[in-house]
């Protein structure tokens, strides 16, 4: 369950336009008219990117007397993190471990050329 939900967070996100909005939903809640203003395209295409976020549970639309802003749902962007943390430290580990390997290396040849040299 949490793997289709995280390919659909990354698959919303894949869309330039949608991170930019997830970016101005992190200073604010606005509405998709208010969302809208910014981009050269109609009200309706920036609703539909609002539907695919809401869909991946990045945001959430209350309503609020004749407004219906949109929230970040930031908590979800936590999931990302999460998986992108332990993939990146499991690197880092084999970087560290390779790094050893590699010093351990030039030692035996430092450690062969003196013995030679003598």
């Amino acid at each position: 369950m949490e793997d289709a939900r995280l390919s659909a967070v990354f698959a919303a996100l894949a869309d330039p336009t949608r991170r930019d909005i997830i970016t101005r939903l992190a200073t604010a809640d606005a509405t998709v008219g208010e969302l809208a203003a910014p981009y050269d395209v109609s009200v309706q295409a920036v609703s539909k990117h609002v539907k695919v976020l809401e869909e991946a549970g990045l945001v959430s639309r209350t309503k609020d007397a004749q407004r219906r802003p949109v929230h970040l749902e930031a908590e979800v962007l936590d999931l990302m993190t999460g998986w992108l943390e332990r993939y990146r430290r499991r690197a880092e580990e084999r970087h560290t471990r390779i790094d050893a390997l590699l010093a351990e290396l030039q030692q035996g040849t430092d450690d062969h050329r003196e013995g030679a040299a003598s």
